[in-house]
């Protein structure tokens, strides 16, 4: 058979000796490893070495072998396939989703292919633990990364142009450590909600009362409001600052009318050049909606002023939440009614028993 082992006279490590070509070539990485003695505890250099040639001798069978992968002058296929799917799912993505996909790629995807230039095929599980070792990101970072090439590895298996999807690192690898969730009860989140300037409340109570993402109340449309039904029309967001004609998750949602926010709704100026049911009369954004930078500065000089730190969706939504479940005692599938929450495990994260509560529960005072 093709290939032979041989051990270097002076250095002492193995190497695989191939004629390819009429040419004679010498490989002597496993892995990307030398094969010598102590490169991979429990492995001799020659054991690592009859490795290497197997693998080689494997890929001839099959018909996919190609020296220039095994002296590491061949260039991956899998940057520009990347490429080619992202073009291809840039059509249906939402633009943040563009934008993160777009930063996965160039930022971690791009460099770590060149720099170890496997072909799509060799991807496996091995491969991609690899990959998440070096992407240089936090846990949920890391996962984004990941969820990028699996779809692009989707793609290419619908394509026909591998056999099967590779199986992905567990969770457990990605060290992703869920944080409590933060949040204020009703009493001080309303004391912030009335430190905003009046004219801007309206937005942050209805946020308050309806427990949705702030990019939905901003994309909100008076013809949103169903009068006949007194309920809000989810239909709509922004992302990454343009205006689309669906939510985050792709779903409507009906949503009724809070009977707080409505004592609210019936003082709210009506401005009839603009479609938006929340203007920012100050705003130069066409109609004059609420851009995020806008509400964050809005929501923090609140917080200053009355003594808190807690970030805006936190005070909003995390906190209309909890106050839910460990103030008003609703349970996980009430609070998941109101939500319109796709999953149960999604309500979990705002069960929280409250300090004082373990305290005296610790203490044999409950």
């Amino acid at each position: 058979m093709k290939g032979s082992i041989q051990q270097h006279n002076t250095c002492g490590y193995y190497y695989v000796a191939w004629h390819e070509r009429k040419k004679l070539y010498t490989i002597s990485r496993y892995k990307g490893f030398l094969c010598r003695d102590g490169e991979i505890p429990g492995m001799s250099g020659r054991e690592m070495a009859e490795r290497l040639l197997s693998l080689m001798r494997s890929e001839v069978d099959t018909g996919i072998f190609r020296i220039e992968k095994w002296t590491g002058r061949m260039k991956t296929d899998v940057i520009p396939y990347l490429w080619e799917w992202f073009d291809e799912a840039c059509k249906t993505l939402t633009p943040a989703t563009t934008k993160d996909y777009r930063n996965s790629i160039v930022n971690h995807l791009e460099p770590w292919f060149q720099k170890h230039p496997y072909q799509i095929h060799e991807i496996q599980y091995d491969v991609l633990c690899k990959l998440l070792n070096d992407i240089n990101r936090t846990g949920k970072g890391k996962r984004n990364v990941m969820y990028c090439l699996r779809r692009c590895l989707v793609h290419a298996f619908k394509s026909n142009r591998i056999p099967a999807i590779p199986l992905f690192p567990e969770e457990s690898k990605y060290n992703i450590v869920d944080p409590i969730v933060k949040w204020l009860s009703e009493e001080r989140q309303m004391k912030v909600i009335r430190a905003i300037p009046e004219e801007h409340q309206p937005i942050f109570w209805w946020l308050k009362y309806h427990l949705r993402r702030p990019s939905e109340a901003m994309a909100l449309y008076k013809t949103d409001y169903l009068k006949d039904v007194d309920a809000f029309l989810i239909r709509r967001t922004f992302s990454a600052k343009q205006l689309i004609e669906q939510t985050k998750t792709k779903r409507q949602h009906l949503i009724p009318c809070h009977s707080e926010f409505k004592k609210i709704m019936d003082r709210m100026p009506i401005y009839i050049d603009s479609p938006y049911f929340f203007v920012n009369r100050h705003g130069k954004l066409e109609g004059k909606h609420y851009s995020h930078c806008t509400m964050r500065v809005l929501w923090i000089n609140a917080c200053q002023k009355v003594g808190e730190d807690i970030d805006m969706y936190s005070g909003l939504k995390h906190s209309s939440c909890s106050q839910y479940i460990n103030e008003k005692g609703y349970s996980l599938d009430q609070v998941q009614m109101i939500t319109d929450h796709a999953r149960r495990e999604s309500v979990k994260r705002y069960v929280n028993v409250q300090l004082e509560a373990k305290r005296k529960l610790m203490e044999g005072n409950g």
